[in-house]
């Protein structure tokens, strides 16, 4: 019997908020292909209201695909799937806090992510999400053409992006905190599920592409990198205690803004491996 679910977009290019089921509860079959259907049509879906144990969270998720491990940070003592996406009082960078999608840089990136609100400040902190679905398919149909034979090198080493993970890595850090991952993925990938293809490269973690030189490689990926957060493209979320995102790591990017400084903001989050994209 499929839970009594209620599925509202929030916007034009992406994103869903889904009520009508309480995750606190184990999903039947039914329910469990209804919210994955609503997730690969809106590629973010959010729940509002889950007070979830972080057994519970980790039940959820794994109803949905195997969880796996972040590279840099440790896990809950008692969960290791899930780590603690956290900014103190004190500190002024955020977890991630730059356009991406989530560890591109390993040969097989996860499938999806999802975070689960534990604390937020009072004011700001909010996540803004893109399409690369759109974002691909706004291309002229020559530079798709350029894009279709191209394959990007992505780094977790890249500047802007490894300093956000510094406070965590400080207190949580895993063994493996200063290793660096390379990969070479297409800068256009396929969806496994859908069919469709995306734009799959990203200003945190993509340094070049294949055969090309840094500075050959950068006018291209600096115009995709403004070209694929258009206002159009995007929708934003404003967290709540108790608020879930479920996103498609595969088609679509995330930013979490950072602006609430002098609060805490916690979060737990459990990513879900995937396939080496193709």
């Amino acid at each position: 019997m499929i839970a009594n679910l209620d599925v509202r977009r929030v916007a034009g290019a992406l994103g869903a908020e889904i009520t009508g089921v309480d995750l606190r509860e184990p999903l039947d079959e039914a329910t469990v292909r209804a919210i994955r259907q609503a997730w690969l049509d809106n590629l973010v879906i959010f729940f509002r209201d889950q007070d979830l144990t972080a057994e519970q969270f980790l039940r959820f998720a794994k109803a949905f695909g195997e969880a796996d491990r972040y590279p840099f940070v440790k896990g809950l003592d008692d969960h290791p799937e899930i780590i603690e996406v956290m900014k103190l009082a004190h500190e002024k960078t955020n977890f991630g806090g730059v356009w991406h999608s989530d560890t591109v840089y390993l040969e097989e990136p996860p499938m999806a992510s999802m975070l689960l609100a534990r604390e937020i400040p009072p004011y700001g902190g909010d996540t803004l999400f893109a399409n690369q679905y759109l974002a691909y398919e706004a291309l002229s149909e020559r530079f798709r053409d350029i894009l279709d034979g191209l394959v990007a090198v992505h780094s977790s080493a890249r500047a802007d992006v490894s300093k956000t993970r510094e406070d965590r890595i400080g207190t949580s850090g895993t063994p493996e905190a200063g290793k660096e991952y390379l990969s070479h993925h297409p800068a256009v990938r396929t969806h496994p599920e859908t069919g469709r293809k995306a734009l799959y490269v990203n200003t945190a973690h993509t340094v070049r592409f294949d055969g090309m030189t840094e500075a050959e490689s950068q006018p291209i990926l600096q115009y995709l990198h403004q070209h694929q957060v258009r206002p159009e493209f995007t929708c934003r979320l404003v967290w709540q205690p108790g608020t879930i995102a479920f996103w498609d790591n595969r088609c679509a990017m995330h930013n979490p803004i950072n602006d609430y400084h002098g609060f805490r903001r916690v979060m737990h989050r459990i990513t879900l491996k995937g396939d080496r994209p193709r």
